[in-house]
């Protein structure tokens, strides 16, 4: 499986550890996925992986009606 939002795309950013002394090596922060169970309009449900800032702004925009 990728490590891939199903809903928004979010894919690994790449970027740099920093030591103390600074040296910098290449590394990659995930996004923090999750499954969740969908349901369909044809009433059948489906798992798919969302990252967790997504299903934040989901409940944010679903409890601003």
């Amino acid at each position: 499986m990728s490590k891939v939002c199903a809903i928004t795309g979010k894919g690994p950013m790449v970027g740099n550890n920093v030591s103390h002394a600074n040296n910098r090596t290449k590394r990659r922060f995930m996004p923090n996925l999750r499954s969740v169970r969908v349901t369909l309009e044809d009433g059948t449900t489906r798992r798919i992986r969302v990252a967790a800032s997504t299903l934040r702004t989901m409940k944010k925009l679903q409890n601003a009606k």
